[in-house]
């Protein structure tokens, strides 16, 4: 399932990684594709790991908050699932 859910960043180490936080769930992912600066508390969108698109908090959270409608339909682990593999999407970027 390909969703594109918005991450905030929570930490940038020195070598260009980022930890962020995806409706609870930290992951590590790469910045070196990002042509805009990205800092603590940005949003993001990965794929395969890596950053991909940078996006205004009100549009996040607009997103965050029909996300968290659709997996309110779900049990918790199919929910906990489609977060963790939310950046390895089989149908993007020619995978």
């Amino acid at each position: 399932m390909c969703l594109s859910i918005p991450s905030r960043v929570v930490e940038i180490d020195e070598n260009n990684m980022a930890t962020v936080d995806t409706m609870g769930i930290q992951r590590h992912v790469s910045l070196d594709l990002m042509a805009d600066e990205i800092n603590i508390g940005d949003y993001i969108l990965i794929h395969v790991g890596f950053a991909m698109n940078k996006i205004d908090e009100a549009e996040a959270q607009q997103s965050l908050e029909l996300y968290r409608e659709m997996l309110e339909a779900m049990e918790e682990e199919e929910r906990r699932q489609v977060i963790e593999t939310d950046d390895h999407c089989d149908g993007r970027g020619g995978e």
